[in-house]
């Protein structure tokens, strides 16, 4: 266990580990958590609440988390001068499983964003966006229950690799004159310029993980998102070797769209084909039913998953997870809301469903079916916070707090 400088060693549960690449998960892990900034309180507040419920409810007693708050965010900074202590990525890598509510970038120097900060430093380098409908959810489409996709959307590399230089710095203008000067590159003096990276090894662990994914949970399909028509050697490429790990990996548990097409048959194989980006956010209002788990870059994924959740009710009830060789940390997928901070009226199924997403993760899928059960009893039921409410006839609007409490009931 790590030496803390700031943060004191729980005395009570026992930590998750690994054993040959298995997670080893005792009856009370310790698991971390960051409430958030904003409305973040309010959420984990609820959440919380919601979990420990679930875990009860689902083992009589004979399992229980132990929760560790960690610093990171405002709440970091004001206890700290820190936005992101040492001790709470520390605290992460050690017991290697984690919780968070929504964290606000902040505003001028410094740590660009403290969630792109998260992933890239401790190596998550796949986020993981299942979005699937709950019946009685307001939705802006005739069809929402035809969505049920897991969005596999590589975390590290492309322009979210935070390698840029702004308009007019010697470092763009070294840039900008190098290309000239040794690629025959002319670009406009008054350019900001940005490096797009994108690695076989990124990408090829994306997609494997992708592929693993669909095998162990029945999916039939995984495909490739990708602007490879453009950006030949980047996205092009990420194409390119999400099929070559395909093919070497899975050869007898896969099969692609292009052998379909030449008459091989599917026969209980994991489809893997591929779609130029563009394309596939029509595809997903049109023919939505086609679609079920995607591996992409990270711009790509990026814009997918929040086009996907605005289909089944949005961000709320959108959750998320980033995950790494060692490390699985949930996340709420909205922003920190901080006008609606302290009043107890934001709905908290993000973290809520990022926390079902961390259950089976563990291996607790009986708390997990019971929270995602319960919740959509309680939708089905009208009883929604503010956000779903006002879309709805005849919803009964529940503070934050409350739709807790309708959750635990239904359970």
């Amino acid at each position: 266990m790590p030496t803390f400088s700031i943060l004191k060693t729980p005395t009570d549960g026992t930590a998750i580990t690994r054993t040959g690449g298995r997670l080893v998960v005792p009856d009370d892990p310790i698991i971390p958590f960051i409430e958030g900034d904003g409305t973040g309180p309010d959420i984990w507040r609820a959440s919380v609440r919601v979990f420990d419920s679930a875990v009860q409810k689902a083992f009589g007693g004979t399992k229980r988390i132990r929760w560790f708050e960690v610093p990171a965010g405002e709440k970091a900074n004001e206890a700290y001068g820190e936005w992101l202590p040492n001790d709470t990525l520390e605290a992460v890598r050690a017991y290697k499983v984690a919780i968070k509510g929504p964290l606000t970038t902040p505003v001028g120097g410094g740590i660009r964003s403290l969630n792109v900060t998260l992933r890239q430093v401790l190596d998550l380098y796949a986020c993981v966006r299942p979005v699937r409908y709950f019946a009685g959810t307001p939705s802006p489409v005739t069809h929402p229950e035809l969505m049920n996709v897991v969005i596999f959307r590589e975390n590290t590399e492309d322009v979210y690799a935070g390698i840029e230089w702004a308009r007019g710095t010697p470092e763009a203008e070294k840039v900008i004159q190098f290309l000239e000067r040794e690629m025959g590159k002319r670009i406009r003096p008054d350019s900001g310029i940005g490096i797009k990276p994108m690695s076989e090894t990124g990408s090829k662990r994306l997609v494997r993980m992708a592929i693993q994914y669909a095998l162990d949970n029945n999916r039939k399909t995984v495909t490739l998102v990708h602007k490879g028509n453009i950006m030949k050697f980047t996205e092009g490429a990420f194409r390119d070797w999400g099929y070559e790990v395909a093919k070497e990996e899975f050869r007898d548990r896969i099969v692609t769209e292009e052998e379909v097409w030449a008459g091989a048959s599917r026969d209980g194989k994991v489809l893997v084909n591929d779609r130029i980006a563009d394309s596939v956010f029509q595809q997903v209002l049109t023919r939505t039913a086609d679609y079920d788990v995607f591996a992409t870059p990270n711009l790509n994924g990026d814009y997918l998953s929040d086009a996907c959740a605005a289909q089944v009710g949005g961000l709320g009830m959108a959750p998320g997870a980033n995950i790494g060789e060692e490390i699985g940390f949930f996340e709420a997928t909205h922003g920190t809301a901080p006008k609606y901070a302290g009043k107890d009226v934001i709905n908290p199924s993000s973290v809520i469903l990022s926390g079902v997403m961390m259950f089976r993760y563990l291996g607790w899928t009986a708390a997990a079916t019971l929270i995602e059960t319960a919740i959509e009893t309680t939708v089905r039921q009208k009883k929604v916070t503010y956000d779903l409410a006002r879309q709805m006839d005849g919803a009964t609007e529940l503070k934050t707090s409350a739709f807790a409490d309708a959750i635990i009931a239904n359970m």
